[in-house]
């Protein structure tokens, strides 16, 4: 399965075998070995390889079958606390409950910049 997977994963980025030997740092007849299945790589080279290919190593080695790697998350509170309905534990937070939320952080961070600048 991972031969299959390489190979197929490889070619949907159009990719040659050797741009991908060359990101993972070994000869184009050891990764043609991989695609083949004669040769079996070390979980770094899984790894390294998988990054090139924009997919995940579970899914080279059969462990899912979503090829596709999730949508980057945002994870900027600061977007998170501009929107309107959002609770703590099933309470909702009112308008004025975020605006007090918002003031803290921004108290924070300049708390924070101002000792690092002593």
């Amino acid at each position: 399965m991972f031969a299959k997977r390489l190979k197929q994963m490889r070619k949907k980025r159009k990719l040659t075998m050797q741009e991908v030997a060359d990101y993972v740092g070994v000869a184009k007849s050891t990764y043609a070995g991989y695609e083949s299945g004669y040769r079996q790589p070390t979980i770094e080279s899984i790894q390294t390889i998988s990054r090139k290919l924009r997919t995940s190593a579970d899914y080279l080695i059969g462990l899912t079958d979503y090829s596709e790697l999730p949508a980057e998350v945002n994870h900027n509170a600061k977007e998170y606390l501009n929107v309107e309905q959002l609770h703590w534990d099933g309470v909702p937070l009112e308008k004025d409950d975020l605006d007090l939320i918002r003031n803290l952080l921004d108290r924070v961070l300049r708390d924070r910049a101002l000792t690092k600048e002593e």
